[in-house]
């Protein structure tokens, strides 16, 4: 039996924070790990709204940011 895939999509975020995304080449969930909240913070138009909801449905797959450090 195939095991069910999971709905990678970003989920229900602004118009401003989902275009925000897709000019640096996020179009799904998983990619988003890539980043730190430090990082999305800076993009324009991702808020602390935007980012709450991306860390809810990270967590809810068992993902998470990037704990990567600023260089």
């Amino acid at each position: 039996m195939k095991k069910p895939e999971l709905d990678d999509s970003l989920p229900k975020i602004g118009n401003p924070a989902r275009s925000a995304l897709e000019v640096i080449g996020i179009t799904r969930l998983s990619q988003v790990t890539q980043l730190s909240k430090a990082e999305l913070a800076r993009l324009h138009g991702v808020g602390p709204k935007a980012i709450g909801i991306l860390e809810n449905a990270l967590a809810a797959r068992g993902l998470a940011f990037s704990q990567k450090k600023k260089p």
